[in-house]
Order: structure tokens, then sequence, then C-alpha cells
């Protein structure tokens, strides 16, 4: 099931988002580099960047087969430097279908609004292409980069809850744009 090809071919203003692919993997490891904010993703990380870059890629084969959607690569326009993923994940979350939008940069790339550029285009994206009352973000309650991005792209905490693991809060925004 697709539910549109242009999700696998989307632009915003500096960045063009793409399909993963094998060959994204040994790039994909630098995100595990010099990276203080692992453990707010619910990873085992005794397990190796190369295992876990691996698992993370090829788990969004999956997800594009059985839903049409997943994590995207995101480049900078020209350079074509990777720099994260970012994607539309449909997950259930306290018996309800959901659609995050989630992303993750490599740490090089952190604080030059490359995280809310991402995330506004998913929304937009999703605005016009997916059936759903809201978007949500799962975070970690410390993430505190994260939830600027979340806040800069409509959201507000929906509530808190245990995820991986972790204590996070569900950020949400409702399809129309309003927070729920």
């Amino acid at each position: 099931m697709e539910i549109n090809k242009g999700y696998f071919n989307q632009e915003s203003e500096r960045l063009i988002f793409r399909k993963l692919t094998k060959e994204d993997i040994t790039s994909w490891t630098e995100f595990f580099n010099n990276n203080n904010r692992l453990h707010f993703l619910g990873m085992d990380l005794s397990r190796g960047k190369e295992v876990l870059a691996e698992e993370w890629i090829m788990t969004q084969f999956d997800r594009y087969e059985e839903k049409g959607l997943g994590h995207l690569a995101v480049e900078i326009k020209g350079s074509k430097t990777f720099i994260g993923l970012c994607g539309i994940i449909p997950r259930e979350l306290e018996g309800e279908n959901e659609y995050e939008i989630a992303y993750s940069i490599k740490p090089n790339f952190w604080k030059k609004g490359f995280g809310t550029e991402m995330a506004k285009q998913l929304k937009s994206y999703g605005k016009e292409y997916i059936d759903t009352k809201r978007f949500i973000s799962i975070i970690h309650i410390d993430n505190v980069d994260s939830i600027d991005v979340a806040k800069k792209n409509g959201m507000t905490v929906l509530f808190r809850t245990e995820y991986l693991g972790m204590t996070v809060d569900v950020f949400g925004v409702k399809k129309n744009g309003t927070d729920e």
C-alpha cells in the first residue's frame, strides 16, 4: 500500500526528502557519534552504532512496503549532504491509531533549523494526503530541542505516558492546524 508516491520525493526550502537505501546505512552511523541525546530514543545502545543504524534503516523498508510511509533520508539541496531522517510513522498508542511526525538529525547539523523545516514539511504533506484527525510527536520529557521543534510545528502537549520504557509527552496538532 502506498499513500502517495509523492511522499518519497518531497522538498522544502533547503532540503530534499527521499527513500532510504541500504547505501545510507554507513552514513547513518554518524548519528550515533558524539550524540548526547541517544538516551531519548529508547534503544539498546550497547549493541553498537553499526547494528543500530542498519536496523533503523532496514525497518523503514518494511514500513514502506506495509504502510507506504516511514523515515526518509534528508539531504541539503545542492550538496546532497545526508543530514538526518524524518518521516510520518504509523503508530498504535494507547489503543489509538496515530501518525507520528518523527525527526532525527546528525549532531553536526543541530541548531540550524533543519528539524523544524523537516517537521513542517511532513505536516504539510500529511494535511494534504493522510486521512487522520491529528498528527503527533512522541518526545522524551527532557528532550528540549525536540520539544521546541514540536511547538514550532504548532503542536501542544496532549498527554504524558510511558513509551519504550521512557516518560514521554505526546504532542499533537489537529489536521486542520489547531491543537487538540
